[in-house]
């Protein structure tokens, strides 16, 4: 699919249009691996400004639920969030009621297989940006990345992930890769268990390194790399043979996934302390079924294998 960036645009426009491509292009490419489609659920944000497009499929043959969801929203900063910004962006310049215009634009995804031996995989990218009162730009910035989580760790696929991501950002700057992989590592944390979510993948936040449009192209980049980095694990893992022992492992697992996501994601926090939100959308990374077994130690060298890896991150290339 061509690029739909224009450098004659506004980033914030540009930044609509991309998700809003890759929203179509990604739940296409998944759909190939499944005999169920997803179902698209448009929202508004009411008075508060904007809406978006969220598209689920659940109870599929290959995907036991999965959620694209695309969000463009706009409106006023309250000065309580914005001195919370400021701790990252001390440049932010309020009018004279204290508050701002802001413009937020996104694509999060989370997938879950039903076959333990495909790996869960999540992926978020978004721009954000205040704005004078006349319009412009005032303070902007992008954040992102994708990971994965598998229940079994197969080397040949944790590097497919690594690589594809490593190839999209070194097309801008060598340093890029491994600082945001390192930042994935510390991000996927999960402190009370000393583990990390999943196998990483790539994370970063907070983004103006680099002009405005390059870190679009950046993103651009980063989309692009998604598709071939997922699809081929989850087509050589969705019917492999798995005992109910297989079953139960991933179930925990994603036991694990939900913690991190309900106790320490900054996004969750963000999208459910905002006015105007929408649950159902913040909450669809979550599978459909999960496990908490107490005390459980891991059956045999296999998943053995995989709290070794999410306890000591592994440098994948």
């Amino acid at each position: 699919m061509a690029s739909v960036l224009d450098p004659a645009l506004p980033i914030r426009v540009q930044m609509e249009r991309l998700v809003k491509q890759k929203q179509l292009e990604i739940t296409s490419g998944l759909e190939s691996l499944d005999s169920a489609s997803f179902r698209a659920d448009e929202w508004e944000r009411g008075e508060s400004g904007g809406g978006g497009r969220s598209m689920v499929l659940q109870n599929g043959k290959t995907f036991e639920k999965g959620g694209v969801n695309v969000s463009v929203v706009h409106g006023v900063l309250p000065p309580q969030a914005i001195e919370k910004m400021r701790a990252d962006h001390k440049n932010i310049r309020t009018n004279a009621g204290g508050s701002v215009q802001f413009f937020a634009c996104g694509l999060s995804l989370v997938i879950h297989p039903w076959n333990p031996h495909a790996p869960t995989t999540h992926l978020n990218y978004r721009y954000f940006e205040i704005m004078n009162e006349d319009g412009s730009p005032q303070t902007w910035w992008f954040g992102g990345g994708a990971d994965l989580t598998p229940s079994y760790i197969y080397d040949e696929d944790c590097i497919n992930f690594h690589q594809q991501h490593k190839n999209a950002l070194d097309k801008f700057r060598p340093d890029l890769y491994p600082r945001f992989k390192k930042w994935c590592d510390e991000y996927f944390f999960i402190p009370h268990r000393n583990e990390t979510r999943g196998i990483g993948g790539i994370f970063f936040d907070d983004f103006d390194e680099l002009p405005p449009q390059q870190c679009l192209e950046m993103v651009e980049s980063c989309f692009n790399a998604f598709l071939p980095a997922y699809l081929p694990l989850v087509e050589r893992r969705k019917d492999t043979p798995y005992t109910e022992v297989q079953k139960e492992w991933q179930q925990i697992r994603r036991g694990r996934y939900v913690e991190f996501n309900l106790v320490y994601d900054r996004g969750t926090k963000f999208g459910l302390q905002t006015p105007g939100s929408r649950t159902e959308s913040i909450l669809m990374s979550l599978p459909l079924t999960a496990k908490w077994m107490y005390d459980h130690q891991a059956p045999g060298p296999e998943e053995q294998r995989l709290l070794e890896v999410v306890q000591k991150p592994v440098e994948w290339l």
